[in-house]
């Protein structure tokens, strides 16, 4: 497959989906410039899934893709579950505030969810993406049937064999460098940590499936390296993040062009799955020895956001779940279309 050619693009770029910090406006411009914008609905329900496609089918003609979470609907353990919230009310009393009385499930999984499958099945998007797992047989016919290619984030090759016999078209070698939630199928199991770069060369000399590599990639250089490894292209997502079409707070922005990019730190305390964040007062929290164990992904999450929340409006960022990959000293705080450009002309082309 000529995975360029296949989607019209002139450049081998993905901007990566990035849940509650991409938006509509800077999928269409990374579209609009020659690349891949993406859309992520994994942490939205259907309505709103249907209203951020309108929006971004208003100001692109060009393809994009559509990203899906694929994770293990959780079950409730209310023992468990107390324990930790008891762990961070010390935490919420700082701010003046409570924690939640019960953690709940924010957001549904793809897995199984017919309302989101109809949204994504009416938009016919060029593109649709899966992260934390597969979805069934059923709901990849059906994706195939309408046209759409279809790319699954693995972060090893285990995880690239159950692609390839679920009918995934093309990976995303996820690396460990890469910011955001870590897309491994199954969270406890052990991760051997695989750097993008590793992952990439293993996957392309395993030769399967075209492969789009992600983790740490901020510049042409970076992709210019991908696609010497066998990439057909490369994810970049913290690259985007201090685009002025994101969703990011002023904070977020701030810490992005401080000394703070340089430091991040994978954890589960924050959502309940290993995510890679700017080491902040959360992620310090996380490292705590005595916490009791980290209740499922996402509705870790619900106390998550209310902490930030918390904290947030008594003037403190740092408990925010502030997603980034270990080249985020990297970052540019450029428009999204100018910093294609720029990315185009540093692989030597014309987006």
């Amino acid at each position: 497959m000529d995975f360029l050619a296949r989607l019209g693009l002139s450049i081998p770029l993905i901007q990566a989906p990035m849940a509650g910090t991409s938006t509509p406006a800077l999928a269409a411009e990374v579209s609009n410039a020659g690349a891949l914008g993406s859309l992520a609905l994994g942490a939205i329900g259907p309505d709103e899934a249907r209203r951020q496609i309108a929006d971004l089918r208003a100001r692109t003609d060009g393809p994009f893709n559509l990203n899906l979470f694929v994770h293990e609907t959780p079950r409730p353990d209310p023992a468990g579950e107390q324990a930790w919230l008891d762990a961070l009310a010390p935490l919420f009393r700082e701010y003046g505030a409570q924690p939640p009385a019960a953690l709940e499930t924010i957001y549904d999984s793809f897995a199984g969810n017919t309302a989101m499958l109809e949204v994504v099945l009416e938009a016919k998007p060029a593109v649709v993406s899966f992260h934390f797992g597969l979805p069934d047989p059923e709901t990849i016919s059906a994706l195939k049937a309408a046209g759409c290619l279809l790319l699954g984030s693995v972060t090893s090759l285990a995880e690239a064999d159950l692609s390839l016999a679920a009918g995934i078209d093309v990976l995303v070698a996820q690396g460990w460098e890469a910011g955001g939630h870590r897309g491994m199928f199954d969270p406890d199991a052990r991760d051997d940590r695989l750097g993008a770069f590793a992952l990439t060369r293993l996957l392309a000399r395993w030769g399967k499936l075209p492969v789009v590599a992600a983790g740490g990639i901020m510049d042409g250089a970076d992709i210019r390296a991908a696609l010497d490894l066998g990439a057909v292209a490369a994810q970049l997502g913290t690259a985007f993040i201090a685009c002025p079409e994101t969703s990011a707070d002023t904070a977020y922005r701030g810490l992005l062009a401080s000394d703070a990019a340089s430091h991040t730190a994978m954890t589960r305390a924050i959502s309940g799955r290993p995510a890679r964040c700017l080491a902040n007062r959360f992620t310090q929290f996380g490292e705590r020895p005595d916490l009791p164990p980290v209740p499922a992904y996402p509705r870790t999450y619900h106390a998550g956001k209310a902490l930030s929340a918390a904290a947030k409006a008594a003037g403190e960022p740092l408990y925010g779940a502030q997603w980034a990959g270990q080249g985020a000293p990297l970052a540019r705080s450029i428009p999204a279309a100018q910093l294609v450009a720029q990315l185009a002309a540093e692989l030597g082309l014309t987006a």
